[in-house]
């Protein structure tokens, strides 16, 4: 019988049980989205990344357990991590991944992976009316990130304290929401937060794909291009950010929880 190699890792973690956990799957030949699905549905975490080599690199797609994503930054790296730690690719190459966003790339950065990424454009408008309400907390600033919307808030304690109608935000039209504010610890430039219950993630614990909208934002703020930020969910994860002009240099740790095997069906 046919197996895949599957592998739990948690991704912006230093250590296991801390950061973002993803499934990754080893494929060697291309599946259904029907079944990728399935698939993602069965592991139940946020994003289960399918990884497939090709002739110019790697084919590289992910789903929550409801929907396929276009970008996702921890099941990225965990990905990276996995095609590292299991010497499936030398630790001096560039990973070329083409995906929904175009092409994706990794690097290892001694412990660290690299991640570039398209910075996420940000641009005004009219908050929908339900947001405070549906947050759980009164918007300082908000702005749209493509999909999401991004939330400032005036402290750090604001972000940590919320408690969202999940079924108000999952009515919301977007994606997400990004609730962010200053750090109020010198080890970080900014905290933030990202809920997603309208594609089946009711708060994400390390979300890197939407550090591609916190990035350009404060680096506005701030007046500079390399900063730390930390999601203050309840695992909690580190992510360094640079902007890069049109681009989002993202690093972090990942640690393998599960090696696996998926009976192929």
């Amino acid at each position: 019988m046919a197996t895949i190699p599957c592998f739990h890792v948690d991704a912006f973690a230093d250590r296991p049980f801390t950061g973002n956990p993803a499934a990754v799957c080893l494929l060697a030949e291309s599946r259904t989205a029907r079944w990728m699905q399935a698939i993602a549905a069965e592991m139940n975490l946020s994003e289960t990344a399918f990884v497939r080599p090709t002739k110019r690199g790697f084919s590289l797609r992910w789903f929550t357990p409801l929907v396929e994503v276009a970008l996702c930054g921890h099941a990225t790296l965990a990905t990276a991590h996995v095609l590292y730690a299991e010497g499936i690719a030398p630790r001096d190459r560039l990973l070329e991944f083409r995906t929904a966003s175009g092409v994706l790339t990794a690097a290892c950065d001694g412990d660290r992976v690299v991640l570039d990424f398209p910075a996420q454009r940000i641009a005004a408008g009219k908050p929908p009316a339900a947001l405070a309400a549906a947050l759980g907390g009164t918007p300082r600033c908000v702005r749209r990130a493509g999909e999401d919307l991004l939330v400032e808030l005036a402290s750090e304690a604001q972000v940590r304290a919320l408690r969202p109608d999940l079924e108000r935000l999952r009515r919301l039209r977007c994606r997400g929401v990004i609730a962010t504010a200053r750090s109020s610890k010198r080890a970080f430039d900014f905290v933030s937060r990202f809920f997603g219950p309208a594609v089946g993630v009711d708060e994400d614990p390390v979300t890197g794909s939407a550090h591609c909208a916190l990035a350009p934002y404060w680096a506005e703020q701030f007046g500079k291009t390399r900063m730390v930020g930390f999601q203050a969910s309840a695992r909690g994860g580190t992510v360094d950010v640079e902007l890069d002009g049109d681009r989002v240099l993202l690093r972090g740790r990942a640690v393998t929880v599960v090696r696996g095997e998926l009976v192929s069906a």
